[in-house]
């Protein structure tokens, strides 16, 4: 076993550690909670030895990374979810490895990945990110819609073709009434998916919680956890 293989599985199971624990404590079944491993900066050969730890989810946040290492490891069994703030000219391209964009935020976007996955002959999940710290009508800095604007986009979604309605995703705030409470923050995101299902039922995903917080993410009930650092480690990525 090479250094690298030892030292990210040695880290997975300390965070499959942490996941086990938080659904004991919660009363969940591990099998609700889905690990996505956020690979940004880190090369394709960690993603190929993660493949070969068990590890069947991805994460990138930027698609001048993500291109060429989903084509590098486009022979594994990957599940590819696109995490980042996601421009229009882009989507094209994203459009082509990622399974699930979590990042929808807005109307156009909808319209764009929607061409753009009919032209890749291709069906992609869509999350609704919400954002926490938005004024109504208003975006956060890191990216979302304002709460009020889910049920439009959710519906803009559900009727668009080569899309699929997931459900919700959200990054823990830095400003508002929700920065620095996480728990409250990803309870709050469970009440607006409870009444996302209530129109669309097969909504039912939600992504929330990363390396300093999954604990709390699991607790309220998210579905999957996207872990980075905690997996990879806090090295030096690619440039």
């Amino acid at each position: 076993m090479t250094d690298r293989k030892a030292q990210l599985a040695e880290n997975l199971a300390r965070v499959e550690e942490r996941i086990v624990s938080a659904c004991t404590a919660a009363g969940r079944e591990r099998e609700e909670v889905t690990l996505i491993v956020v690979t940004k900066t880190y090369p394709a050969s960690d993603v190929r030895i993660l493949h070969g730890l068990g590890v069947r989810h991805v994460a990138e946040n930027r698609d001048q990374d993500a291109a060429p290492k989903a084509a590098e490891c486009a022979d594994l069994s990957l599940t590819w979810h696109f995490v980042g703030q996601l421009q229009t000219n882009k989507v094209r391209s994203v459009a082509s490895y990622a399974d699930v964009v979590q990042s929808v935020d807005r109307v156009r976007l909808v319209t764009a990945l929607s061409a753009a996955a009919e032209r890749e002959g291709r069906e992609i999940g869509c999350l609704i990110q919400v954002a926490l710290d938005a004024e109504s009508g208003e975006r956060g800095d890191r990216g979302g819609v304002a709460p009020d604007g889910i049920e439009e986009l959710a519906d803009a979604v559900e009727s668009a073709p080569g899309l699929r309605l997931g459900g919700l995703m959200t990054v823990a705030p830095l400003a508002g009434p929700y920065a620095g409470r996480q728990r409250a923050a990803f309870d709050r995101l469970m009440e607006f998916s409870s009444r996302l299902r209530g129109n669309h039922p097969a909504a039912n995903m939600v992504s929330a919680g990363m390396s300093a917080d999954l604990e709390d993410a699991v607790a309220a009930g998210a579905t999957h956890v996207r872990v980075g650092t905690a997996v990879l480690g806090v090295r030096p990525g690619l440039g």
